[in-house]
């Protein structure tokens, strides 16, 4: 596991209780640098948790820190360079990691911590485009081609303004699965099996 300082603390205990029930098997946390205030974050920002819905620079911040991740850039080049993994998990919010497991022929996997659902639903919106079809932001439309005949306005979509800066960092998340080899989601077949079939057949074929 590749984290940072305060991540790995977090991560520890669990580890720990892994592997003391399955002590066949090696897992262990590499620790890269990641100095947030020289990043021009707060101290201690190192995930996503930092920012609350009562920060009002949330926003601003989040994508701050998307894009500080680039530090770490390096230090996977080196350890990829060393170790030559079979594959690269990586979180979806590090687009730069398909380029750099690119570098050293090693597959590179994206992961998403959300569900097939979600990943259907923002599929389905950025294709068909229902919103542009509605007369206000507040009525609400079926979201096409998506089982189940879900209903969303405009603004409970999250990202749906290409031309924002969060926006154009969410299309370089795109591209960059586009590129990868593979996704990994977090969930499984019995808890949402109509999206993780259209999922598999109509969005991400691999």
């Amino acid at each position: 596991i590749l984290t940072t300082p305060l991540n790995a603390k977090i991560l520890q205990k669990p580890i720990d209780a892994f592997k003391n029930l399955n002590p066949g098997l090696e897992i262990d946390i590499q620790i890269f640098d990641f100095p947030c205030v020289q990043l021009g974050l707060p101290q201690g920002c190192e995930n996503a948790d930092f920012f609350t819905s009562n920060n009002d620079d949330g926003n601003e911040m989040e994508l701050k820190f998307f894009f500080s991740t680039r530090f770490l850039k390096e230090q996977l080049e080196k350890l990829l360079e060393t170790t030559r993994p079979d594959c690269l998990i990586a979180d979806m919010f590090f687009p730069w990691a398909t380029e750099v497991a690119g570098k050293f022929n090693v597959p590179r996997l994206v992961f998403h911590g959300t569900g097939y659902f979600s990943l259907s639903t923002g599929h389905c919106i950025r294709v068909h485009k229902p919103q542009n079809r509605v007369a206000s932001s507040c009525e609400q439309f079926v979201i096409p081609e998506l089982p189940g005949n879900i209903l969303i306005t405009e603004e409970q979509i999250i990202d749906g303004d290409g031309e924002s800066e969060m926006g154009k960092f969410m299309t370089e998340v795109r591209e960059s699965e586009v590129k990868s080899s593979g996704v990994v989601v977090n969930s499984f077949y019995e808890l949402e099996p109509d999206y993780a079939d259209f999922y598999k057949s109509s969005v991400q074929k691999r």
